[in-house]
């Protein structure tokens, strides 16, 4: 067998790289289709406020009660609910809307353990994202209130990017509301005791959210807020 010269391993080199090119700029067109279908389909929504939480959360316990009591004081107050389309918190987020008889959004995620959309969302309102960071925008476009109940990684990851996004003044300011003050009194105790006292943020930043047991509360405080300013997409 002859043995591959300089030129002919050069050559493997740039159709190599020129194929791995091609598969990213066929990367970007599929991610285009996302953020396309995900515009088409939003922003024909009226106003709308997402519910975060965990999808570990089983049917019956008080979180899972208190996700569903949420949703339905929103649709009851006029407002679309967008949950991430799968178990647990946003579930019962998608139930409360429908038990309200508000519109039901899943902005689900394509996940390796197959996160199957749940059956309260409204058919014509599911979009299934590969992405998360398409995922991301979604929430962040076209929702008027982002309503954070207790969950892990994936839920702390949104409500620190909408509060660092309106903190950097990247998009429009819209209401945070933290529900469950026993389950988020150890974070904030941190943020106070440490992050504030240490200059890593400034009092006025901790205003950017609010907090409460009371679903009635966390449909006040967005109301309230949009007495002062017009519903939209924030960017």
């Amino acid at each position: 067998m002859a043995h591959l010269t300089v030129t002919d391993r050069k050559q493997d080199q740039q159709l190599e790289r020129l194929l791995k090119t091609q598969k990213d700029v066929w990367r970007v067109f599929r991610v285009m289709s996302e953020f396309v279908e995900g515009f088409d389909t939003l922003s024909k929504l009226g106003n709308c406020v997402t519910i975060f939480g965990s999808a570990r959360v089983k049917p019956g316990t008080p979180y899972y009660r208190l996700a569903k009591q949420v949703a339905k004081e929103f649709g009851k107050a006029g407002y679309g609910v967008i949950s991430g389309g799968g178990p647990g918190i946003m579930e019962a987020s998608n139930r409360g809307a429908r038990e309200a008889a508000a519109p039901s959004i899943g902005v689900n995620i394509d996940l390796p353990f197959e996160q199957q959309p749940n059956p309260y969302i409204d058919p014509d309102k599911l979009i299934t994202f590969k992405h998360f960071f398409v995922r991301k925008v979604m929430f962040i476009k076209y929702a008027q209130g982002f309503i954070v109940l207790p969950g892990g990684f994936g839920t702390l990851d949104e409500f620190f990017e909408a509060v660092t996004l309106i903190q950097t003044m990247k998009i429009h300011p819209f209401p945070v509301v933290l529900v469950g003050r026993e389950y988020w009194k150890g974070l904030l105790d941190w943020i106070n005791a440490t992050v504030l006292p240490e200059g890593m943020i400034s009092k006025k930043d901790l205003t950017i959210f609010s907090l409460t047991d009371d679903p009635r509360e966390a449909v006040d405080i967005v109301k309230r807020f949009y007495k002062k300013e017009k519903h939209g997409p924030n960017f």
